[in-house]
C-alpha cells in the first residue's frame, strides 16, 4: 500500500516507522511547515508536496493518513473521498460529533473506508481480554475502570493551541485518555449514563482540563469509573481494572499485568511485568498495535469491510469524551444515545 501522510509531527514518526516494519511505502507527505515535511521526506522516502489538496489527489497514493491536530480533519477528507481515496485519522476523530458526522457521511458516500488509530484495541492483552470476556471466563462484568494519571510538561503545553478547545478539542481526556475509553467501551459495551468532574488548568496554563473524573453506567449494568490526567508528576502507567463475577484482570500501559481468575480454563493469559507507556514521553510506546492497525485498514480498503477502528467506532469514542464535557460543565448527569 502507498500512503500519503497529512502532518509530520511527532507521532507521524512513530507511524512511518510502523509502515517500514510491514512494507507499506510512504509515497508522499505534505505540512504547514515545509522544512520539517521535507525533512520527514528525507527521512523516510516519497515526495514531498506543498499542499495538503494536492496530497488528497496524488495518483500515487492508496490512502491518506491525517496526523494533525484534530480540528482539521473534514476538510481534507472531502477532498480525498471525492478522489477515491481512503483515509485513515489520528485520534480523536473530531472535536465535536456534527464533523465526525459529515466526514462519515462523505466518506460513505463515496465508497471509501474511513478509520481512526485507536492502536490499544491491538495490543496482545486487548485481544486476549476481548476474546476471554467473549468465552465467559471472567463472568458478567461488574465494573470496568479506566486511571491514566499521566503526565505533560509545561514545554508540552508551550504553545497556545495546546490544551485549547478549538484545536484540540479539550485536554487529558479527549487527547490522552480517549485511548482508554475507546478500549473500555469495545471491551465492555455501550455506556449509558455518566457524570463528571473536572478541574481546568489544575497544574498547567490551558483552557481544559488536566484532571478529570467520570462515573459510567454501561448499558450491561456494570459501572465504572474513568480518571484522566496530564498534571500528576512524574507520571504513572495507565491501568484498566475489570472485574467480573468470575474474576479480575488488569491492564498495565499495554501489557495485561493481572490475571486473577477462579477455576479458570483455556488459552493462559499473556500475563507480564515489563509495560511501556506515554505516562510521561507521548513517544515511548511500542510499534506492534500500530502494524498491526494499520495492516487491518489496508485489507479493510482491499474488501470493503470495515476496518476494527471506523469512522462509526471512533464517532462513539468521541461521544463518551463529550458526553463527560458536558456533564462538567452542566454538573448534571449525562445520557448517551442509545
Amino acid at each position: 500500500m502507498r500512503v500519503g501522510m497529512i502532518g509530520t509531527g511527532a507521532i507521524s514518526h512513530k507511524h512511518a516507522l510502523a509502515y517500514k516494519n510491514i512494507g507499506f511505502e510512504l509515497a508522499a507527505c505534505t505540512d504547514i511547515n515545509p522544512e520539517a515535511g521535507k525533512k520527514f521526506a528525507e527521512m523516510y522516502g516519497g515526495e514531498f508536496v506543498p499542499t495538503y489538496e494536492e496530497l488528497c489527489k496524488h495518483p500515487d497514493v492508496d490512502y491518506i493518513e491525517v496526523c494533525t491536530f484534530p480540528d482539521f480533519r473534514l476538510q481534507p477528507i472531502e477532498i480525498a473521498a471525492a478522489h477515491g481515496k481512503h483515509i485513515q485519522v489520528q485520534k480523536p476523530i473530531s472535536t465535536n460529533l456534527e464533523t465526525a458526522r459529515k466526514m462519515i457521511d462523505v466518506c460513505k458516500a463515496n465508497g471509501v473506508v474511513l478509520g481512526v488509530v485507536s492502536q490499544h484495541r491491538f495490543d496482545d492483552s486487548t485481544r486476549f481480554v476481548k476474546k476471554a470476556i467473549a468465552d465467559g471466563r471472567l463472568g458478567k462484568i461488574l465494573q470496568a475502570d479506566a486511571y491514566v494519571k499521566w503526565w505533560r510538561s509545561a514545554e508540552y503545553y508551550s504553545r497556545p493551541i495546546k490544551g485549547s478547545w478549538a484545536v484540540e478539542g479539550g485536554g487529558a481526556m479527549i487527547n490522552q485518555a480517549v485511548h482508554q475509553v475507546d478500549v473500555l467501551r469495545y471491551l465492555c459495551g455501550e455506556v449509558a449514563e455518566l457524570f463528571g468532574y473536572w478541574q481546568l488548568a489544575a497544574r498547567h496554563k490551558i483552557e481544559s482540563e488536566d484532571v478529570v473524573t467520570a462515573l459510567l453506567k454501561y448499558a450491561s449494568g456494570a459501572t465504572g469509573v474513568i480518571q484522566a490526567s496530564t498534571a500528576f508528576w512524574p507520571g504513572y502507567s495507565e491501568r484498566i481494572e475489570l472485574h467480573g463475577t468470575k474474576g479480575t484482570c488488569v491492564f498495565t500501559g499495554d501489557k495485561l499485568t493481572t490475571w486473577d481468575v477462579e477455576n479458570d480454563e483455556g488459552e493462559p493469559a499473556p500475563v507480564e511485568k515489563e509495560v511501556m507507556s506515554g505516562a510521561s514521553d507521548p513517544m515511548a510506546i511500542p510499534l506492534t498495535p500500530f502494524e498491526r492497525q494499520f495492516t487491518d485498514f489496508a485489507e479493510a480498503c482491499k474488501t470493503g469491510r470495515d476496518p476494527l477502528v471506523s469512522g462509526e467506532e471512533g464517532y462513539k469514542a468521541l461521544e463518551i469524551v463529550l458526553s463527560v464535557y458536558e456533564s462538567c460543565k452542566k454538573g448534571e448527569k449525562v445520557r448517551l444515545s442509545a
